[in-house]
């Protein structure tokens, strides 16, 4: 079985990043919406970007926002991969000449396997909890058993994952990736070192029981 990746996501401070990074997460998320409690400005995330090292993913989380506004991002904190969470058309994603992964509103979209159709030339998907206008980060699950499990494509399961729930959610998602926010944060952005341990510890506690099976 091939590991499970991990990124950490809504990130606001260098202490945070660091301590992703010593942990091992694949990838560190910084959202660049606005809209969102979770939003770092320009020359914040450039300063967070910095501190990534070599062969760890950045990802930046946009939702619905102005092309200019994409670009400036894009030009300014050169991410790896972009991850639209709102109500984005493939035209629109693809626009920007990169790489993308593109949420799906699990409280909205009843047929998957349709709704990946739509962006064909997505890197992945990332399946949340949230309804269609809604953001990420609520700390609410969905029912993971509607997960599809051969669509041929990766798929990123976010919404309400923390230490106590990774290893149900593997067994019933099994996932490419985890993406988690609220359940390793104290606040909104403040992310919680211990939560952070834990989280990865249980992650690799799950995955020994898996192989043991």
């Amino acid at each position: 079985m091939s590991r499970v990746r991990v990124k950490f996501c809504g990130l606001t401070r260098a202490e945070d990043v660091a301590a992703a990074v010593a942990l091992g997460v694949d990838a560190i998320g910084l959202v660049m919406t606005r809209r969102s409690k979770r939003f770092v400005d320009l020359e914040a995330a450039l300063a967070l970007r910095a501190q990534v090292p070599p062969f760890v993913a950045t990802v930046v989380l946009l939702l619905d926002d102005e092309p200019a506004w994409v670009r400036e991002v894009i030009s300014r904190v050169t991410p790896d991969l972009l991850q639209f969470h709102g109500e984005e058309p493939a035209d629109y994603c693809t626009g920007f000449g990169l790489r993308y992964l593109k949420a799906i509103p699990m409280a909205s979209v009843d047929n998957v396997s349709a709704y990946t159709q739509r962006h064909a030339q997505a890197a992945g998907f990332l399946l949340d909890s949230h309804a269609a206008g809604g953001q990420g980060g609520s700390g609410q699950a969905f029912d993971w058993t509607r997960v599809p499990r051969e669509l041929g494509r990766p798929l990123v399961l976010a919404g309400g994952l923390n230490a106590d729930n990774v290893a149900e959610a593997l067994r019933l998602a099994s996932p490419y990736a985890l993406d988690v926010s609220s359940g390793i944060e104290t606040a909104p952005g403040i992310k919680n070192s211990e939560k952070m341990q834990h989280f990865m510890q249980a992650l690799a506690a799950a995955g020994a029981d898996r192989e043991l099976r």
